[in-house]
């Protein structure tokens, strides 16, 4: 059929309205999407790249550096990469759970290999995206299938990825007192007495060693009281263990809470990281757990599992996992990497006294012992805001408001100028 010029015409503009129509939609969908909050960390390092001071110091990121500033890679890590490529093993899936050797080894690390619950086949272990990752599952697991209230109570303050992390799956987030800043240390009466106003039944999440961000950890036998007082109002611990080794340089005294609590009786959730204490950042290698009363519940707890990952992310990345397996399975490389372990945490214990020192030289009378009382890689310095605005402002000194400093940044060539210009903001 034949169409008049004036009927072609009117059919372009009638179309070409609906394209603009259409064109204008398509490039405002996000119109309403808004900036959100920078990242507290990324942002001290952006603003510590930008600083042109040669003595500027990043004490922002929570990553080892040797003691000349530099990214650090385990001997055993190299040693355990050149078996690997040697072994010229395929780049196949894993499956949705992981390397079944990684989990067998990395719940082995944590619970002791004599411990009854591994004997017993009580564990479901999964490999995860690292530590946040692990945590990510279990937030997942505990959202659809905890019986108690839908609520997590975390240490005040905690890790920062916590709060997220359990409110993106829609469960509460509560606080029980933990630090004390009148001490830099552990306020053990506020977290008795917190956690026995639980309401029972409830998730309780305890940093296993080395908490972040304040390095301060319970004593052996604050951990013996906390145990007792978490099984009376029966709470299910979900421990979350990032720096097995890292904190003391002793894979066994940092597994202590975890294992104690077992030995009294507990079942446990528990989420594991080889970023810090292999050095892996960024090849994500971690572990969720949840020890069960039997087989069957451990096999039904591992399927609902298994189910909430695949549309997650299918399955886990490779390498790193068979980094781990290697080494813990690798008697030689085994050791090595204890040493290499002990090595780093004892490189930040003597930061740590070498600052405390220091700052004792500079004349200040304040009570630094806190500095050297924590453990691992943070210290909460006891810092105001504004004395840490000062110390950025006036040393290029980079650090989170809350007066955090991770030790890995301090260096022997740096500590008596990071002493100096503490003492001049705080004296």
């Amino acid at each position: 059929m034949a169409v008049s010029g004036k009927n072609t015409l009117n059919f372009v503009r009638h179309n070409y309205g609906v394209l603009q129509n259409i064109s204008s939609r398509a490039s405002s969908w996000w119109s309403g999407v808004e900036m959100g909050p920078p990242d507290a960390i990324l942002g001290v390092t952006e603003a510590f790249k930008r600083d042109t001071n040669p003595k500027k110091m990043n004490l922002g990121v929570g990553a080892y550096r040797d003691d000349s500033g530099k990214p650090f890679v385990l001997p055993s890590v190299r040693k355990a990469e050149e078996l690997i490529v040697s072994q010229k093993l395929d780049k196949e899936y894993l499956p949705i759970s992981g390397n079944a050797d990684f989990c067998k080894r990395a719940v082995a690390l944590a619970l002791g290999e004599d411990s009854p619950a591994l004997k017993e086949g009580l564990n479901a272990t999964v490999q995860g995206i690292s530590g946040t990752g692990a945590l990510r599952i279990g937030s997942a697991f505990l959202s659809n299938f905890f019986p108690g209230p839908k609520a997590v109570w975390l240490p005040k303050p905690t890790w920062g990825n916590h709060v997220p992390i359990f409110k993106h799956v829609n469960m509460e987030v509560k606080q029980y007192r933990y630090y004390d800043p009148k001490t830099c240390g552990f306020d053990f009466t506020g977290a008795l007495e917190d956690i026995s106003n639980i309401p029972e039944g409830s998730l309780i999440m305890l940093h296993a060693c080395a908490h972040n961000p304040t390095g301060v950890d319970p004593k052996p036998e604050q951990w013996d009281e906390m145990s007792k007082l978490v099984l009376k109002k029966k709470l299910l611990p979900f421990f979350d263990m990032a720096y097995q080794g890292f904190a003391s340089g002793d894979v066994a005294r940092d597994a202590y809470a975890v294992r104690k609590f077992l030995a009294d009786g507990h079942k446990i959730c528990l989420s594991q990281s080889f970023s810090k204490n292999m050095g892996l950042y960024g090849e994500r290698a971690g572990a969720f757990s949840i020890i069960c009363n039997d087989k069957d519940e451990a096999a039904r707890v591992m399927s609902q599992v298994k189910i909430l990952i695949r549309p997650m992310y299918s399955n886990p990345p490779l390498h790193g996992s068979r980094i781990v397996a290697t080494i813990l399975s690798n008697p030689e490389l085994h050791s090595i990497w204890l040493e290499d372990v002990k090595g780093m945490a004892n490189r930040i214990i003597s930061m740590r006294q070498q600052l405390k020192d220091n700052l004792a030289k500079e004349g200040s009378v304040r009570d630094w012992s806190h500095v050297t009382d924590q453990i691992g890689m943070f210290c909460f310095t006891g810092m105001t805001p504004d004395q840490v605005e000062k110390l950025t402002k006036e040393y290029s000194v980079y650090l989170t408001k809350d007066g955090r400093i991770s030790v890995a940044g301090v260096a022997s060539s740096n500590v008596a100028y990071l002493a100096h210009a503490m003492h001049q903001v705080t004296k």
